[in-house]
């Protein structure tokens, strides 16, 4: 029996998540990429809290409208690695939530490790 993409995905990211555990020292920095945004969240899983929180929705990323959408994701980047200075948080552990290390997500982990995160 054949999956569809997302049971795929689905299997994929229940393989990764079983190996990752996001603590409040050392967080998990999950990535959500729709088909015209990109979301990522810092999430402490033994209180199941969020820590923050970055998208391409943010006022000054979504009103730039001629950007491409790795552009964007590099955009989010940097803006998380900004948002998690200002927190105190150094180190993550980066949940690519079953999608390819490729593209946007790939410029996104690129771009928080230029603006300091340790994954």
């Amino acid at each position: 029996m054949a999956l569809t993409k997302l049971e795929r995905r689905k299997r994929i990211k229940m393989r990764i998540r079983k190996k990752l555990h996001g603590t409040a020292e050392l967080p998990r920095l999950a990535v959500y990429r729709s088909n015209k945004q990109i979301y990522v969240q810092v999430v402490d899983d033994l209180n199941r809290v969020t820590l923050l929180s970055a998208s391409s929705k943010e006022k000054d990323i979504a009103a730039n409208t001629t950007i491409k959408k790795t552009e964007q994701a590099k955009l989010v980047g940097k803006l998380l690695a900004s948002k998690c200075k200002g927190k105190g948080i150094e180190k993550v552990v980066f949940d690519r939530s079953g999608y390819k290390y490729h593209g946007r997500v790939k410029s996104l982990a690129d771009a928080a490790r230029e603006g300091g995160l340790k994954f």
